[in-house]
């Protein structure tokens, strides 16, 4: 049981769950935009996130000497090195334009993670804006790219799915502040820091009511797809009203972040 556990945590911490989340919505963007499934900007989605979420989360850490070498995060180091190579591989498939966003969406993450000015802060720590940041970069990867790279002309249905993905992903991150509240910077000036936990249950179960109705205004409304959507406001209500900072650190990393993978799932089923 040990060994099992031992996997599932370098499942979780070297961040591959939440990678299968952001190619999951890659997949359901290139579904919606009919656009054929080419694997390069999935699997750059992919490995990308890897890079990125474990850069953002051990670069702070690893340079204030906070943690040691452990195995685990050795593995992690290794398993995000050989990632970065794949992210290069699959970065020169894409189209030109495709890659000048690409690499404008990791000088945001950047941004968020190393200091820049004089105060020596990062974006993370920038009050209020960490959640915006975080929303806005899923959205241009999941949506943004797949839809550049297949030079697919912008309309209203990519805008209704911008303001929809990023709804999405700000109501989940919600949940993440929520769980994270007891440990997480007062000047970081979260949501849950600014207004309590219950009205921000209130915010985040307020903002699935747009993201379930912007569906019935696209052009090619598909009636599958508000009953898919249902399902998926019905659940993360749930996420939502069960959060509280007791929950293990699993409640988030696994559960909430599989979101965006039922999502894909359902989408196939149906």
């Amino acid at each position: 049981m040990r060994f099992f556990k031992l996997i599932f945590d370098f499942y979780i911490n070297s961040s591959i769950h939440v990678a299968f989340s952001c190619y999951a919505l890659v997949r359901m963007t290139q579904h919606m935009f009919h656009i054929p499934e080419g694997d390069a900007v999935a699997q750059f989605a992919f490995f990308g996130t890897i890079v990125g979420y474990n850069f953002v989360k051990y670069d702070a850490l690893a340079r204030a000497k906070k943690i040691q070498m452990r195995k685990e995060l050795k593995a992690i180091t290794l398993f995000s090195f050989c990632s970065f190579i794949l992210v290069g591989f699959y970065f020169f498939q894409l189209e030109r334009v495709t890659q000048i966003v690409a690499i404008a969406f990791l000088s945001v993450t950047l941004l968020y993670t190393l200091p820049f000015f004089l105060n020596k802060k990062n974006a993370r720590n920038w009050a209020g804006v960490k959640i915006y940041i975080v929303a806005l970069c899923w959205v241009g990867v999941t949506l943004g790219l797949p839809i550049l790279d297949a030079g697919i002309s912008i309309n209203l249905d990519f805008y209704l799915k911008c303001m929809q993905r990023f709804v999405l992903i700000f109501v989940l991150i919600l949940i993440f502040e929520i769980i994270d509240l007891a440990k997480d910077d007062p000047h970081l000036k979260t949501v849950p820091q600014q207004i309590g936990v219950k009205r921000t249950k209130i915010v985040g179960l307020l903002l699935l009511i747009p993201f379930y109705f912007l569906e019935i205004f696209k052009s090619n409304f598909d009636k599958n797809q508000l009953i898919i959507n249902f399902i998926l406001v019905i659940v993360i209500s749930f996420f939502i009203l069960f959060a509280n900072e007791k929950r293990s650190k699993y409640y988030t990393s696994f559960w909430v972040e599989s979101v965006p993978i039922v999502w894909w799932f359902l989408l196939l089923l149906f």
